[in-house]
C-alpha cells in the first residue's frame, strides 16, 4: 500500500541539521528533475525579491519566504514529517506513533512536493515555499515537470498494492495513475442536521487521523473494498462508491 499525501503550505524551518543532499533522498530516479526545479527556484529568489514574490504568489509582507528559498542549498534540513505542518500533519503526528507504526510510515507514506516530486517521511529536507501551481522562469509550470517524471516512480512504489490517494486537486495534477493501478480516493463529509458537505478543516484533520489509525493497526488492504472494511473496523463510517470512499463524520 502506498498512501500519497499532499504537502502543507506551512512548514517548520529546522534550526539545525545537515544541508540538503538530493542524492540521499528516496526515489533516486527523481534526482535530475529535482536539481532542475531547485536551480530554477534558487536563481529566481537570488534576483529581484519583488519579482520573485510575484512569481511565487507571495505577498509583499512575506519576502522572508523569498530569502528562505534563496538559501535552500545551505539551509538546515530535518525529516520531512517534521518540516511539513498544518492540520493533516498535526492529526497524523508521526513523532508519537508506535515504533512499528513509524516503520510502516517510512515504507508506506509519500508526500507530493512541488520541489522534490515525492518524498518519504524520513527524507531530510529544508523548509521551502513553492506552490503546486507555480511556474518558474526557464522551467515552466512545476506540475508539468513532475508529470514527465512521477509516473514510473510512483507506479513502481505502489507495485501490486493499493494506492490511497489523499492529494488535493492541485497536486493530483502532478501524476494521474494509469488504469492498471488500483486507486482509492477518500472524501470526508461533515454531516450536520441531516445535511452533508465537504469542509476543509474536517477533511484534512480526518485524513490525518485515518492515516494514523491505518499505520497503528498494521492493516494493508489491497482493494478499495478491503480498505473500506478496515476503516469500518477502526470505527469510521464509510460508504464505498467505486474507487471513492466517503468517510462521514459529525465532529472533528
Amino acid at each position: 500500500m502506498l498512501i500519497l499525501l499532499p504537502p502543507s503550505e506551512g512548514k517548520s524551518a529546522p534550526r539545525r541539521g545537515k544541508p540538503l543532499d538530493l542524492a540521499a533522498l528516496d526515489f533516486p530516479a527523481l534526482t535530475e528533475p529535482r536539481e532542475r526545479v531547485l536551480d530554477a527556484l534558487v536563481e529566481l529568489c537570488e534576483g529581484d525579491p519583488d519579482v520573485a514574490a510575484k512569481t511565487l504568489g507571495i505577498g509583499s509582507t512575506q519576502l522572508d519566504l523569498v530569502t528562505l528559498n534563496r538559501s535552500l542549498r545551505s539551509s538546515a534540513t530535518a525529516r520531512a514529517d517534521q518540516v511539513y505542518s498544518g492540520v493533516l500533519y498535526d492529526a497524523l503526528d508521526v513523532s508519537t506513533l508506535s515504533t512499528a507504526a513509524r516503520r510502516r510510515a517510512t515504507a508506506r507514506l509519500a508526500v507530493t512536493s512541488s520541489l522534490f516530486g515525492l518524498v518519504r517521511p524520513s527524507d531530510r529536507i529544508p523548509a521551502y515555499r513553492l506552490s503546486g501551481d507555480a511556474s518558474l522562469p526557464g522551467l515552466g509550470p512545476v506540475a508539468g515537470v513532475w508529470r514527465e517524471h512521477l509516473g514510473p516512480v510512483a507506479t513502481a512504489a505502489v507495485g501490486r498494492g493499493l494506492l490511497v490517494d489523499l492529494r488535493s486537486g492541485m497536486y493530483g495534477a502532478f501524476w494521474r495513475p494509469t488504469p492498471e493501478v488500483k486507486v482509492a480516493t477518500v472524501r470526508v463529509l461533515h454531516e450536520h442536521q441531516g445535511q452533508r458537505k465537504v469542509v476543509s478543516h474536517f477533511n484534512k484533520a480526518t485524513k490525518g487521523r485515518i492515516v494514523r489509525a491505518l499505520l497503528e493497526s498494521g492493516a494493508d488492504p489491497r482493494t478499495q473494498a478491503r480498505l473500506a472494511d478496515a476503516l469500518r473496523d477502526l470505527g469510521w463510517t464509510v460508504e464505498l462508491d467505486g474507487g471513492r470512499l466517503d468517510v462521514v463524520v459529525s465532529e472533528v
